[in-house]
């Protein structure tokens, strides 16, 4: 984490104590949160990490901003303030009232708490163990991303002390749904589909921009349901994420991954970051959407 965070309308310093006891969402997960990529200065698909923090957060009754104009500015400030051009910026919203231990002095209905750090080197390929039971798709709140993050957690160091990166997810159907912080495709001649939402998966912004954005000549991007036996079959498998992009994927446990589609991974990730530059460029014309270090 870099040395200043957002808290409200403040610029801090990390060390400071901001959070106090009887602040509900903090001691139960009650908020809703995303992870942007600073590009050049500019918060990458910003329009798309808030509309489904508004959209989550009316599923988990979590009070809500209600200027995105003013929120951006504030990031961009948080940004400006750590020199962080190039970086990771997470920003959580987290409600203060309700439930049985709520603080008698408490003022906001919500914090707004965001930081930024160095963006993580993943490498080239990620290797996935299988978790089975992970995702409830049936649950009224599945696919929303909330800061009750512990089980993502776990799982996410579960895999690497079994010598893993990332876990895989399966819902309850024994269907594909997801990793712990990505979504996942899977390559086969000239389709490449991801699990639907309703396998239980997080509506990630890198997969809406793939499945909206992203044309590429002889590829078709579908939702489709995935089982483990579709991914032992597909020529490439591939995980994407905000801090990620498009990683391939080089094993997973008990089964056997091809690499025979990455002609196809390589031109939609060539894609992608021309969306991005693109994307950049645009907000970039615009000086108040932008840093300026």
């Amino acid at each position: 984490m870099h040395r200043f965070v957002l808290h409200n309308d403040d610029i801090l310093d990390s060390r400071e104590k901001t959070i106090r006891a009887g602040q509900v969402g903090f001691l139960n997960g009650w908020g809703v949160f995303s992870t942007i990529r600073i590009a050049d200065g500019v918060l990458f698909a910003y329009e798309r990490h808030w509309l489904r923090m508004k959209h989550d957060a009316e599923r988990m009754h979590v009070p809500f901003p209600a200027d995105s104009e003013q929120l951006k500015s504030a990031l961009l400030q948080l940004a400006e303030a750590n020199r962080a051009h190039n970086a990771t910026l997470r920003v959580a919203v987290v409600r203060n009232r309700g439930g049985l231990f709520e603080a008698p002095d408490q003022t906001r209905d919500f914090d707004i708490v965001a930081f930024t750090s160095d963006i993580n080197p993943w490498g080239d390929s990620v290797r996935l163990a299988v978790k089975a039971n992970a995702r409830y798709a049936g649950n009224e709140f599945a696919g929303a991303k909330i800061t009750s993050w512990a089980q993502n957690l776990t799982w996410y160091e579960e895999a690497h002390d079994r010598g893993f990166d990332e876990m895989l997810l399966l819902n309850e159907r024994g269907e594909v749904s997801e990793c712990t912080s990505a979504n996942i495709f899977a390559a086969l001649g000239g389709e490449v589909a991801t699990p639907p939402l309703d396998s239980g998966c997080l509506p990630g912004v890198s997969r809406e921009v793939l499945l909206c954005e992203i044309h590429v000549p002889g590829v078709r991007i579908v939702e489709k349901a995935l089982l483990l036996e579709d991914l032992n079959r597909a020529d490439q498998v591939f995980i994407t994420s905000t801090t990620r992009d498009l990683l391939p994927v080089s094993f997973i446990d008990g089964l056997k991954v091809k690499n025979g589609a990455l002609a196809v991974v390589e031109k939609l990730a060539t894609a992608f970051a021309e969306y991005r530059h693109s994307y950049v460029r645009q907000s970039a014309a615009k000086k108040l959407d932008r840093i300026t270090v």
